[in-house]
């Protein structure tokens, strides 16, 4: 079996699903919901698109000015709309690494800028576990015990527990620096060594306390709600009215299984796993792949023409 190449064209599965959901649910009534859908929804959900960007920004310019990169917040704006798009378009959002690019403009080598990409990408994630576990268990814990068994879900936590725990540990770089120098001497090729062993110095450089980690995961927390909220509204747009509590239970498992770096922004997985779970809720499947075309027009497509425009004006 050839990995290198199943690995190559994994990301095509997603594209795969997608249009076989496309084609299976009937292009014609996927089309005539967008069509027939309330607008009047939809200025909330630019407003609210607005929202989602800034404190999206807000809580990495917080992490960068904490590792003293002197970013001005417009233009934090501008480069997280540019990796957003590159996120778009990269399984797992892998692509919104070119951040670090940008920022070597602002005097963070690359180090600085790998490290405020890593701890941004591990509270983004975290606080999306924090989400999927507590929103599930509180609200519909039956409902979640019917479609996965007790073990994964233990399965889940603990993994999520061990998360943490690693970050916990490698956060401390008198702890890393052990592993650090294993793969330095048994990995790292002669010609890279001098680069590496400036690379991982810079990486711990002017890192953040612990503290503030906590308010920026909170922000996070907030940030993940915020786009719940949007998507919720986009569903009120296409008479999916079911009540916010069931979007907060569903769309952090779907965000959660999009992440699996399988598929291009976990396209085709995001919409099955949505599917299913708001079948629960009775809501037709064509209402439902509806709002995850239009979710994806309004949140990354739009943005994604704006980061476009962008990327041209700093070429020029």
């Amino acid at each position: 079996m050839n990995w290198k190449k199943i690995r190559k064209y994994l990301p095509i599965l997603g594209v795969g699903l997608f249009i076989y959901l496309l084609i299976k649910l009937d292009i014609t009534k996927i089309f005539q919901e967008i069509k027939n859908l309330n607008f009047s929804y939809l200025f909330i959900v630019v407003i609210l698109l607005g929202i989602f960007f800034i404190t999206q920004t807000l809580k990495w310019f917080m992490l960068a000015r904490e590792q003293k990169i002197n970013i001005p917040f417009k233009d934090a704006f501008k480069i997280n709309i540019i990796s957003d798009f590159y996120g778009f378009v990269t399984p797992s959002k892998i692509g919104s690494i070119m951040r670090v690019d940008y920022l070597k403009k602002y005097k963070a080598d690359t180090g600085k800028g790998l490290s405020n990409f890593v701890i941004d990408k591990i509270l983004d994630l975290s606080s999306l576990f924090v989400l999927t576990i507590g929103f599930s268990f509180i609200f519909y814990r039956e409902i979640i015990f019917s479609i996965v068994s007790p073990i994964y879900q233990f399965i889940i936590i603990a993994f999520f527990l061990l998360m943490i725990l690693l970050c916990l540990l490698f956060y401390k770089k008198e702890i890393s620096k052990p592993i650090a120098k294993t793969i330095y001497r048994l990995f790292i090729p002669k010609r890279l060594k001098e680069k590496s062993k400036i690379l991982f110095n810079s990486f711990y450089e002017d890192m953040p306390p612990l503290l503030f980690l906590g308010f920026v995961f909170i922000i996070n927390l907030i940030n993940w709600i915020v786009n719940y909220v949007m998507i919720y509204f986009i569903g009120l747009s296409l008479g999916i009215n079911i009540g916010f509590i069931p979007y907060l239970i569903i769309l952090p498992i779907s965000t959660l299984v999009a992440q699996i770096p399988i598929t291009i922004n976990g396209l085709g997985t995001r919409e099955i796993t949505m599917i299913n779970l708001f079948g629960l809720f009775g809501v037709d499947k064509v209402k439902v792949f509806s709002m995850s075309i239009m979710g994806i027009i309004i949140s990354s497509i739009i943005p994604a023409i704006i980061a476009i425009i962008f990327i041209c004006q700093k070429e020029k």
